[in-house]
């Protein structure tokens, strides 16, 4: 990755000269390193989760399948793609377990987000793990609902896209600090369409979302990285401190690729039938 800016000053004003700016760009280095390794370890750790609870949740076997009733009668869970639900399965995408799984992650972020300057590193780190899996868990419907063959080209597509924006934020000139201003907004703005959508239940507006989705996110994504740079090179991070604010780094691409996934899934994916 090229340098951001070969004019690195201190807070006090002072110019950095030759080797203090090598030592920067080395340090930036592996700070940036440090960040995108614990995103992509937590990132292994949703999809292997996400696949298990799947596994685990559907059966070819109709005598293995959990019975739910339908028109007065017992019968098989089944769902599309000629499979059928486990009681596992049954307890974690339709019993009300459900809406623990969905709304752990959520609490989880709260927890990371507002306490991590408290935890030690490790502890941080523990519970970025334990979080990444609670998302594989809530995200484990998507095999229900979605072909794997679409599955596995959006999530290249996310992949590539996360990439490049990613990059463009860390080698790109221009200041972004302005633009998340408005990309906070959107976002909210996405949050609060969505919660109307759960009681309207429209497609049209389930595709804005989408479409404003990505758009939001690939900015966020940006952002983030630029953020995250500038705050290395001017906020004098070290030990600890430095530790911590990886990891919390971390977790804001790693919100950022799992929405843009799922926003992409939305818009491209191939359901099953």
């Amino acid at each position: 990755m090229s340098d951001f800016n070969r004019n690195v000053t201190t807070a006090y004003g002072q110019t950095i000269g030759h080797a203090g700016t090598v030592a920067v760009d080395a340090g930036l280095r592996a700070y940036m390193l440090r960040v995108y390794n614990y995103m992509i370890i937590g990132l292994a750790i949703t999809g292997l989760a996400a696949l298990g609870v799947y596994m685990i949740s559907v059966t070819g076997d109709v005598s293995q399948a959990a019975k739910v009733m339908r028109g007065g009668a017992e019968a098989a869970a089944r769902i599309p793609g000629g499979l059928y639900l486990t009681q596992a399965g049954y307890y974690l995408f339709v019993s009300p377990l459900k809406w623990a799984i969905i709304l752990a992650p959520l609490a989880m972020v709260f927890v990371l987000s507002f306490g991590i300057e408290r935890m030690r590193p490790a502890t941080a780190q523990a519970m970025f793990w334990i979080f990444s899996a609670l998302v594989g868990l809530s995200l484990g419907s998507i095999f229900l609902v979605y072909t794997h063959t679409s599955i596995v080209r959006v999530f290249f597509i996310t992949a590539a896209s996360f990439g490049a924006l990613s990059l463009w934020g860390y080698t790109t000139q221009r200041d972004l600090t302005g633009m998340g201003s408005f990309l906070l907004m959107g976002l909210f703005g996405i949050i609060l369409a969505s919660l109307v959508n759960l009681f309207m239940a429209s497609s049209m507006l389930q595709f804005v979302i989408s479409v404003v989705g990505v758009l939001v996110f690939s900015g966020l994504t940006a952002w983030d990285t630029q953020r995250l740079k500038n705050e290395y090179l001017y906020g004098a991070m070290d030990g600890e401190t430095a530790e911590r604010s990886s990891i919390l780094g971390a977790l804001s691409l790693y919100l950022n690729f799992i929405n843009l996934f799922t926003l992409l899934m939305q818009l491209l994916g191939t359901r099953e039938e």
